[in-house]
C-alpha cells in the first residue's frame, strides 16, 4: 500500500531490518499478545523510532557541520521526545489483543524495505 503513495524514506542497519523481520515472523508464529511478545515488539518499536529519530532530526545538523552545542541540543530534545513515546507506546502495547498484535506485525512488514540494487 505504502508503494502507491508518496512517502518519506529512513534507511536502517540491515542488522536490524533482518532482527525486525526474524521478530516479526516470529511474533506472528505465536500469535499471542502475551508479555513475551509485548516487550519484544515494544523493544522493536523503540530501537525502529530512535533510528528514525536519528536520520529524519540529526542526519540533516550532521551534512550541515552543526556545531557540538546545537547537535548536543538537538540529541537533549530528541532524548526527551524518544522518552514520551516510549511511554505511549508501552501504554498502548499493554492493551494489546491477538488482533492487534497481527496488524501491528502487518505495517511493519510495510514499512521495511530492502535495498534497491545497485546501479551498474
Amino acid at each position: 500500500m505504502l508503494k502507491q503513495q508518496s512517502h518519506i524514506v529512513a534507511p536502517i542497519p540491515d542488522e536490524l531490518r533482518t532482527r525486525a523481520l526474524y521478530t516479526v515472523n516470529e511474533l506472528r508464529e505465536r500469535g499471542k499478545a502475551d508479555k513475551i511478545a509485548i516487550d519484544k515488539l515494544f523493544e522493536l518499536i523503540v530501537e525502529m523510532t530512535d533510528n528514525g529519530l536519528d536520520f529524519f532530526f540529526l542526519e540533516p545538523l550532521r551534512r550541515l557541520n552543526a556545531s557540538s552545542m546545537l547537535m548536543g541540543m538537538a540529541r537533549m530534545g530528541i532524548s526527551s521526545m524518544l522518552k514520551g513515546s516510549k511511554m505511549v507506546v508501552h501504554k498502548v502495547l499493554k492493551k494489546l489483543d491477538d488482533r492487534s498484535l497481527a496488524a501491528i506485525l502487518d505495517f511493519i512488514e510495510e514499512i521495511i524495505y530492502e535495498p534497491e540494487p545497485a546501479a551498474s
